[in-house]
């Protein structure tokens, strides 16, 4: 990150100087006024952003000089921002600008927030990282007319650019020395308790995890342990009394085998009383096949994915098969698409799975999601999915009761289920952005008494 953001100040420094000699000397350069953004001197930005800390109030706030639009229509800068967990659990950020019109520029820088960082520190890194991208657009575009501009904002940055070492690279992981070997560890736990005169119900949940991400190596392990007990107070009944516990222990081992291939395992033991399943284990051999660079993830993806193995059940009540234990196997194969680009973005995946001994008996999954930018400020935005169910071997042959139904304690037959969401969103009016104003940030809710 350090070297990726050296690199930047000193191109944008050496751009810049490079256009003061050409003003100083012979020949003709394009001016300030004649390259300037659509809102003048500065350089408007407009902010697409899919990842945590999307705090535009702070980015305004830090930078006062850039200005903030609301559409992408009207920025000089198209600004997207994504993110993905890394193997400390902290979080890359992955900031991609892209200049509109017919300029052509395109620039990545990346951002590495440490799991023990604090949200404040988080956001000034992040800030850091999209003024120096900034600051290199404008450069090299021509927002500057003075070295006195240049210096103003470079010193807001904290950045001296006459100090950078451009030897200086980022350290390889293979050179860390690190007594822990990568492993990251978590443990974590919570208790609620909440009711009324008539209902009160109570919970307690734990779970563990321990994971190792390397270039090479990704493992995981997590479990977890939850408590839910349930009163509910009838009128022509006696009290609905409902007590139940579920646990769960999974793992991911996976390699990465060449550029755009990866094999791994992955495996759970698991007790699940909505399945009627006392006990679950499988373990699964995975293969994996991405056509496009694994580094590219976070704006475009298209990955195949099959697994196949066996799985044992323990049933707490007889299946409609007849069964009370039973081992299985079954295989999946999964493709998805993903796409994160100026137009907006997309998502579109298909599993489908069955068991091997009998076809009939599968799982076919469809979803997706769209967010379409149509004409200036219109946006239209599509969410659904549709599942055809026909492996449900766990059944109880029992059945669910009438409370279990209604409170969805017990996972009844069906033979699909589906969600649909269909949305729009029209701007209209100042595509200005940059004032902020935090007061009554708690109003507006309406009366308490009607919450």
């Amino acid at each position: 990150m350090l070297n990726r953001t050296s690199t930047l100040l000193a191109r944008a420094a050496f751009a810049f100087l490079t256009g003061l000699a050409l003003v100083a000397g012979p020949g003709q350069r394009v001016s300030a006024q004649q390259t300037q953004g659509v809102n003048g001197n500065r350089v408007s930005v407009f902010l697409d952003c899919a990842a945590r800390f999307c705090d535009l109030n702070y980015f305004r706030t830090e930078m006062s000089w850039v200005n903030w639009v609301r559409i992408p229509e009207g920025a000089d800068v198209h600004l997207i921002m994504t993110s993905q967990a890394t193997g400390s659990g902290g979080r890359e950020y992955q900031l991609d600008f892209i200049g509109n019109g017919d300029s052509g520029y395109e620039e990545q820088l990346a951002h590495q927030a440490a799991p023990t960082d604090t949200d404040r520190e988080t956001l000034d890194e992040i800030a850091h990282t999209i003024a120096v991208g900034l600051l290199h657009f404008g450069t090299v575009s021509g927002f500057f007319e003075s070295a006195d501009d240049f210096h103003e904002i470079a010193d807001v940055i904290d950045i001296d650019s006459g100090d950078i070492d451009p030897r200086e690279r980022v350290v390889a992981v293979e050179e860390v020395e690190d007594p822990w070997d990568f492993w990251v560890f978590r443990l974590g736990g919570r208790t609620e308790i909440n009711g009324e005169q008539t209902r009160q119900t109570r919970r307690m949940d734990g779970n563990f995890s321990a994971s190792r991400v390397t270039p090479t190596w990704k493992m995981n392990f997590r479990g977890n342990i939850n408590y839910n007990q349930r009163e509910i107070e009838l009128t022509d009944a006696p009290a609905f009394v409902d007590s139940r516990t579920d646990w769960g222990f999974s793992h991911l081992v996976a390699y990465s085998l060449a550029d755009h291939w990866s094999v791994g395992v992955q495996g759970e033991m698991r007790r699940i009383v909505r399945f009627n399943q006392a006990f679950r284990a499988e373990i699964t051999p995975a293969l994996e096949y991405s056509f496009f660079p694994y580094e590219e993830a976070t704006r475009r993806a298209l990955t195949v994915f099959y697994q196949i193995g066996p799985a044992y059940r323990s049933y707490m009540e007889e299946t409609v098969f007849g069964e009370m234990e039973e081992t299985r196997w079954e295989q999946s194969l999964e493709f998805e698409l993903s796409q994160r680009q100026q137009w907006g973005d997309a998502s579109i995946s298909m599993t489908g799975s069955h068991f091997l001994h009998d076809i009939d008996l599968y799982n076919v999954r469809l979803r997706g999601e769209i967010d379409v930018r149509i004409a200036r400020g219109l946006s239209l935005n599509a969410e659904g999915n549709i599942s055809w169910v026909n492996d449900q071997i766990y059944l109880s042959a029992e059945g669910a009761t009438d409370a279990e139904a209604l409170l969805n304690l017990q996972q009844r037959s069906q033979d699909f289920n589906y969600s649909l969401q269909l949305g729009f969103s029209f701007q209209f009016g100042s595509i200005y952005n940059n004032v902020v104003n935090n007061r009554f940030r708690g109003g507006g809710g309406g009366f308490w008494w009607f919450r």
